[in-house]
């Protein structure tokens, strides 16, 4: 399901939408259904128009980057196809003026043609019309035509910023047929896209992406083996050519990369070194909802990094910035944590180590059960601190209880995420201190847990962790089968709570909580009941 309409109807919404959000900076001519142009609302025709477009299912690309600076009209055909030569004249016609209009065309056969016919019939109309075709796809190096893909944008913001200053046509034309050859660009998907009333093409499997696939979903190079977000970057240079001097490279989502994950090729792709200064990371020219990422590349030459950083107003376009190392500042006084003087105990080494993989283990399956009840990552964040708990073990104070438990609570709050790591900060430093003051080990522990009740809330019958954990510090002087039978029958009951008193489960509805056992309860069974087994 998508949040459209009629199809019949899915471009001329859009545009509506576009301009009714551009708080009248924007307007579109009157020829809806078949003309589809948006245009700079109350352009004089006074300095050198430029016109692009193409088919939809790219945007923002590309009439989310009309505006001062950049294009001057967009004229927009359907999903994926070529506007007609009636359009593009209608939008050559609408903007042009004395000084003249410069089209510029991606390269695939239907905006050629019908671009280039529309600039025939201008000219025969008195118009002075240019146009330039990009081709910076360089995934498919044999094929006799390269395609245009989002390095067009490269073309729009130089040649833009050039007639914003007013320029004549004939140096703007110079200065893009002068860009194009020093631009390159290269696509990497994990999917292909969803075509409004088609089925999503089922085509890229599981651990595979797609390397050097169309804007259009076009069947890429090749697929290859997925091994991360750096791999993925250097897949991608690696196609590049290389760099003949100061560069600036564009990230481009093509459609449903999240921007946590944009962020993570950002630092792939400066580590890198592929370019000093960037454009994005950010949605530019789409392919729908594809979820995947493309890098273009433009050696720069004089002058030309000035024309990529002046500014324009329309949100779209994310501006030219320099890619530096990321400035690292020191804590604050009184957070710099205070390192533990580590210690050897064998038998607690192994106690932690074996809490560590039962988590690790349960970290499927907790995530799974989460789902029911929450946002599915209970697992995730239990097995992420494990991980860091396992790495750092050699540097905690094993010998020392009393230092041990506090080095344990500081070291869950930083890598265990949400309230997790902060629920866990407090019961163990609580259990330090009751442990200092020469409370037993499972005294010590019901102290930790009285004082994460006292602070967060949560009671024996919420449906959270305490209702296995309870259970299992009042019978753990009985010896560890006794705590791990308490805690299971603990866990096994939170199944049949159906309203949650805490937690992210007090916002679930209470179909989604029945015969579904509270995750952190899980996680505590799951740890008595292995220690109990050793």
């Amino acid at each position: 399901m998508q949040f459209i309409n009629d199809k019949a109807d899915l471009v001329i919404e859009a545009i509506d939408g576009l301009i009714a959000a551009s708080g009248g900076a924007l307007a579109r001519l009157d020829g809806y259904p078949h003309i589809k142009v948006a245009t700079r609302a109350g352009w004089d025709r006074s300095k050198v128009a430029l016109v692009s477009g193409g088919g939809s299912g790219h945007e923002p690309a590309h009439a989310g980057f009309v505006g001062p600076g950049m294009l001057t009209a967009a004229v927009c055909g359907e999903v994926f196809a070529s506007p007609s030569v009636e359009a593009v004249l209608a939008g050559i016609l609408a903007v042009t003026g004395e000084p003249g209009c410069l089209l510029i065309v991606k390269n695939y056969t239907g905006d050629r043609l019908n671009f280039g016919l529309a600039a025939e019939r201008a000219r025969a109309l008195g118009k002075s019309v240019e146009m330039v075709v990009v081709d910076d796809d360089v995934a498919l190096p044999d094929l006799p035509q390269a395609r245009g893909v989002a390095g067009t944008l490269f073309v729009h913001k130089i040649a833009g910023a050039m007639a914003e200053q007013g320029a004549p046509l004939a140096e703007i034309a110079a200065k893009a047929r002068d860009v194009i050859p020093r631009i390159a660009s290269i696509g990497k998907s994990l999917s292909t896209c969803t075509v409004p009333g088609s089925p999503r093409e089922d085509r890229i499997p599981a651990g595979k992406a797609e390397l050097g696939l169309g804007i259009h979903g076009e069947p890429g190079v090749e697929q290859i083996d997925f091994a991360g977000a750096d791999s993925a970057v250097a897949t991608m240079a690696g196609r590049l050519p290389p760099s003949g001097g100061e560069r600036v490279v564009l990230i481009n989502d093509l459609g449903a990369t999240t921007p946590l994950e944009l962020s993570v090729l950002t630092r792939a792709v400066h580590r890198a070194g592929i370019a000093g200064h960037v454009i994005g990371p950010a949605r530019l020219m789409t392919s729908l909802d594809m979820h995947g990422v493309s890098l273009s590349v433009l050696d720069l030459a004089p002058g030309e990094a000035e024309l990529l950083a002046a500014p324009v107003p329309m949100p779209a376009w994310p501006g030219l910035a320099a890619l530096t190392e990321p400035r690292v500042d020191p804590l604050p006084d009184g957070l710099t944590p205070i390192e533990p003087i580590p210690s050897e105990n064998q038998r607690t080494r192994a106690v932690l180590t074996a809490i560590c993989d039962l988590l690790i283990a349960a970290e499927a399956d907790l995530n799974a059960l989460d789902a029911k009840s929450g946002d599915g990552d209970t697992g995730s964040t239990l097995a992420t601190a494990a991980r860091a708990l396992k790495r750092d073990i050699d540097r905690m104070p094993l010998a020392d209880l009393t230092q041990l438990f506090p080095a344990l609570g500081n070291a869950l709050s930083q890598t265990m995420g949400g309230s997790s790591g902060v629920i866990l900060a407090i019961y163990f430093n609580a259990a330090g201190d009751a442990c200092a003051s020469g409370a037993s080990v499972p005294d010590a522990l019901r102290a930790g847990l009285a004082r994460v009740m006292e602070v967060g809330g949560a009671r024996p019958g919420d449906r959270t962790m305490i209702d296995a954990l309870a259970p299992a510090l009042d019978a753990l002087p009985q010896g560890l089968p006794a705590a791990a039978l308490a805690a299971r029958e603990g866990a096994d009951a939170t199944a049949r709570i159906t309203r949650a008193k805490a937690g992210r489960a007090a916002y679930v509805p209470e179909a989604n909580l029945s015969g579904h056992a509270d995750p952190g309860a899980e996680a505590v069974a799951r740890v008595f009941e292995g220690l109990a087994g050793a």
